[in-house]
């Protein structure tokens, strides 16, 4: 009986420190290229959910300290949609401004998503175009897509109409709906702007 004792408790020992090892293993911090990448498929606040928030404290170094923009992007969504942080909406709104104002295309973008829509702000389509503009340039296409339809809504000047065509007609994506939205945004632009301009428009980017 002691010699079966014995054993088991030599088995338990053998076994806790590995177990205890892989309890405390750290998780790493997400590198730039990770990041960007959880951000443009939007899975970047569903991340930091399954690492447990315990991320948090670099996060937020990396957003306040640091001022990287992918991270000021991160904090700054955390905050408003109080993810694994107390909701701080002024606060995260002030990180994602930061974070377009240092040029990351999906800040640009957020920022002037929101403004169109009207989330945390009150609806301003004259700004929404401006950042919307500048995250389009940076070659980001949902801010191509937003920036179209809000210009074949009726909103914004006619002097984007070729510009806009020129970005959607040169894009290039694998999403079948998405694919499907700039054919027919296409089209409308198309309609607002004579034949010449069109043809243009398809040329080549150099």
């Amino acid at each position: 009986m002691k010699k079966m004792l014995s054993l088991t408790l030599a088995l338990l020992l053998s076994v806790a420190p590995v177990a205890l090892a892989q309890e405390l293993e750290a998780i790493q911090l997400y590198s730039q290229d990770e990041l960007l990448a959880l951000i443009q498929t939007n899975s970047h606040l569903k991340r930091v959910r399954a690492d447990d928030c315990q991320l948090v404290r670099d996060i937020e170094a990396r957003a306040d300290i640091m001022q990287l923009p992918a991270y000021q992007f991160l904090y700054g969504d955390m905050l408003a949609y109080a993810v694994c942080v107390p909701r701080n909406v002024e606060r995260g709104w002030d990180l994602m401004l930061q974070s377009a104002a240092q040029g990351l295309p999906e800040g640009l973008e957020q920022v002037g998503r929101y403004y169109h829509i009207g989330r945390f702000v009150q609806p301003d389509l004259d700004k929404a175009i401006v950042y919307l503009r500048e995250a389009s340039a940076l070659g980001n296409l949902n801010a191509q897509l937003r920036l179209a339809q809000i210009l074949v809504d009726g909103y914004g000047s006619p002097v984007d109409f070729e510009q806009s065509y020129r970005w959607l007609h040169h894009a290039v994506t694998a999403d079948a709906a998405k694919h499907k939205q700039i054919q027919q945004l296409l089209a409308q632009l198309a309609q607002k702007m004579p034949a010449k301009v069109v043809a243009n428009a398809k040329r080549p980017v150099k």
